[in-house]
């Protein structure tokens, strides 16, 4: 009974440890590791746990071959949590960073997205003269009228396959009304003619996507004319004069959004109560940094959720691993341990000193995981079929500070576990015991 409560508090420290490690934000583990190293300098205990694991430490070289093992099972399950992640993190920034505060997209009432929303000419009309859309110099509203349709290309793999690329047929306000979109190769293409440019990652991802070549869309020839940049979403498109788009698609005056510049943030709720309150509107109004920011959560979540999952698997391995490592050690230096016990060590320094340890391999291998994902993906070009789009968008990795503390924490737990045990076996061995097995 006595070793059943044992046990069962163990794995209620180690439960409360694990869900500590997850919640506390890095000003409180700095905190308490302030707090221990206080604890290590100023009390007999403390020193003695340092005096111990200093020795097994200093060990640590003739036990490569299996601390290796430990620091390199770790630093697997980092990379890969991390890298996940990280692709998470990429596609969401894509997403959100393609819109802001002060620009607001307008659709049809119950529409999810620009793909499932049609305005008609009179809509459209009535949104652009709406109260708190900025102007330019010529004082003409700084709105877009823009149609979204789905085209195939063939991607630039050399395979042969095609893929789905999203053509956004703009109004002659966009170049206005986005400032962060510059050409970048090329020239913007003419109005009237069946001309485009496309975004730097859809020409990385689709064949033929090069200023001057033409390409074909359905049944029609277009001209590639030039390759604009704008560092989110947007850079997956190919983008052509509104009124030829809707012409080569047949779908007449009408366009599945209207994007509109305010004349600032604060005039997003009149701009939004000024349309839902006109009779002949039916609309849903957004800003761009609230719609774009809702289409990557599910997908974000999607990724972190496999994240997650894929670490967790990996995490039981590594800890299996840790635990066979720490046991050995534990067993090899059982007459070391049971000296120290004879001279006055009491069980928690060799606790300690054993966790110390194992941490400081589990350090290593957090800190190895972090900098192979960020060597290897971070920057690294991805795409995937975004939500509430015809077509692939391309996005970066992104391996954020953030992330880093994430799997190093991760680290730490693995190498918590994987001590905790063989450090208590080590402090509740009998020095008899320990000096007849040695």
């Amino acid at each position: 009974m006595k070793s059943f409560l044992r046990g069962f508090l163990l794995a209620l420290v180690v439960v409360a440890s694990i869900v500590a490690w997850t919640a506390l934000p890095w000003p409180a583990w700095l905190a308490l590791a302030v707090v221990f190293v206080l604890w290590m300098q100023l009390t007999r205990a403390g020193r003695q746990a340092g005096s111990a694991a200093s020795v097994g430490v200093s060990t640590l070289p003739q036990r490569i071959g299996s601390s290796s093992v430990v620091v390199i099972g770790i630093a697997g399950v980092v990379a890969v949590l991390v890298s996940l992640l990280a692709m998470g993190v990429g596609y969401s920034e894509a997403l959100s960073n393609s819109g802001s505060t002060d620009t607001a997209i307008v659709m049809r009432d119950g529409s999810a997205s620009e793909v499932s929303s049609v305005l008609e000419h009179d809509s459209i009309v009535a949104i652009s003269e709406a109260p708190g859309i900025a102007r330019d110099k010529a004082g003409k509203p700084i709105a877009s009228p823009e149609l979204v349709v789905a085209a195939n290309l063939p991607l630039s793999d050399g395979s042969g396959d095609e893929g789905s690329v999203q053509l956004r047929g703009i109004g002659d306000q966009a170049w206005t009304l986005r400032p962060d979109v510059k050409i970048v190769a090329g020239r913007k293409f003419k109005p009237g003619l069946r001309e485009l440019v496309a975004g730097k990652g859809a020409q990385r991802q689709f064949a033929g996507l090069e200023p001057g070549r033409q390409i074909r869309l359905g049944s029609q020839v277009w001209t590639v004319t030039g390759i604009f940049a704008s560092g989110n979403a947007m850079d997956s498109e190919l983008w052509g004069d509104g009124d030829v788009v809707a012409s080569a698609y047949r779908r007449g005056s009408s366009r599945t959004s209207v994007f509109a510049r305010l004349t600032g943030a604060n005039a997003f709720d009149a701009f939004k109560a000024a349309l839902k309150s006109d009779p002949r509107l039916q609309v849903d109004v957004e800003t761009t940094l609230d719609y774009f920011s809702k289409q990557s959560e599910q997908t974000s979540k999607a990724i972190r959720i496999i994240g997650i999952v894929v670490g967790v698997i990996m995490a039981i391995g590594a800890v299996f691993g840790a635990l066979n490592t720490m046991f050995a050690a534990v067993a090899g230096r059982a007459r070391e341990i049971a000296t120290l016990r004879a001279i006055g060590f009491r069980g928690t320094p060799v606790v300690v000193a054993v966790m110390l340890e194992t941490m400081l391999l589990a350090l290593l291998g957090g800190l190895l995981g972090g900098l192979l994902a960020w060597l290897a993906f971070n920057g690294f070009a991805a795409s995937t079929l975004a939500a509430g789009t015809t077509g692939q968008m391309s996005f970066q990795l992104h391996v954020t500070p953030a992330l880093l503390w994430t799997g190093l924490k991760w680290a730490l737990a693995i190498g918590f576990i994987g001590g905790l045990f063989p450090a208590v076996r080590a402090a509740r061995l009998p020095v008899t015991t320990a000096l007849r097995e040695s």
